[in-house]
């Protein structure tokens, strides 16, 4: 019962590798550029701009079950086309597929998205999402959508070290006040995206906190757990800025709740002092 985690050199790819192998379970995982350092993992590298790639890894580790985590966000043939050849080799074996999607399939204009919501995207990075969530729909009917947020974790995300670099001055930039998310902790979503490859359910599911929090907001929460100056983290307005993505996309994950097991926390708790 070997998962493939397609994407597992990445954040939330090595955390679910993390998970996985941690409960005993068999876990191989794909990489672009170089393998991850967790033990117990088969790494396999991966380019999935090329299908008979793909083959080959899954002729290797014959899995039962693909998360695919894998994206670019400037690159439409990993991120759209790479999840489409994942979801055919998914539908051609009979593999449970769990495919992970973001909240920039939306554009803001309606602010609230169930898991019922049609995309609209409003930037490239969208587009290519929103085509992958449409292939996966199409070919594997049975597999999960995952839609998420921006993914934090303990300090170690990339939004936690721009704050860093942003206060330091090490960077320049603001964080913007009129943009607006619902934040998720890497570990909550990689245990439900877990969980969804234990379970039968298929279809569109929202993975993010219950805290709707503006980038600067956010900002001010990690400042504070970290020890440093709130004054110093930079404001700034999106609106002021050509081409900074939808201002405020709230992911309503009600159903999703309903459904699953992991709760998931929002970035009030799992940003508090001491948390």
């Amino acid at each position: 019962m070997t998962l493939l985690i397609v994407g597992a050199g990445g954040y939330l790819g090595s955390e679910l590798a993390r998970q996985a192998t941690a409960s005993g379970r068999p876990v191989a995982g794909t990489f672009a550029t170089r393998p991850g350092s967790l033990p117990g993992v088969a790494w396999l590298p991966l380019d999935l701009r090329e299908r008979s790639a793909l083959d080959r890894v899954l002729d290797e580790v014959r899995p039962d079950t693909v998360v695919n985590a894998a994206y670019r966000q400037a690159d439409w043939g990993v991120t759209a086309e790479g999840a489409v050849r994942v979801a055919m080799a998914a539908a051609e074996r009979g593999l449970r597929l769990v495919h992970v999607s973001s909240d920039a399939v939306f554009s803001g204009a309606r602010v609230h998205y169930d898991e019922g919501a049609a995309p609209d995207p409003t930037t490239p990075y969208g587009a290519a999402k929103a085509a992958a969530e449409t292939a996966v729909r199409l070919l594997t009917p049975t597999a999960a959508v995952v839609r998420t947020s921006l993914i934090l974790g303990d300090g170690d995300s990339g939004h936690e070290r721009l704050v860093h670099d942003l206060a330091a001055g090490r960077r320049d930039g603001v964080l913007f006040t009129d943009q607006v998310r619902c934040p998720v902790h890497v570990a909550d979503l990689a245990a439900a995206l877990l969980e969804l490859t234990e379970r039968a359910h298929s279809g569109t599911f929202h993975v993010a906190g219950p805290d709707a929090v503006s980038r600067h907001e956010l900002g001010l929460l990690i400042a504070r757990r970290d020890g440093l100056d709130p004054a110093a983290v930079p404001a700034g307005r999106r609106a002021d800025v050509d081409g900074a993505g939808p201002a405020d996309v709230r992911l309503d994950g009600g159903a999703t709740r309903r459904l699953l097991r992991t709760r998931v926390r929002g970035a009030t708790e799992f940003l508090a002092p001491g948390a």
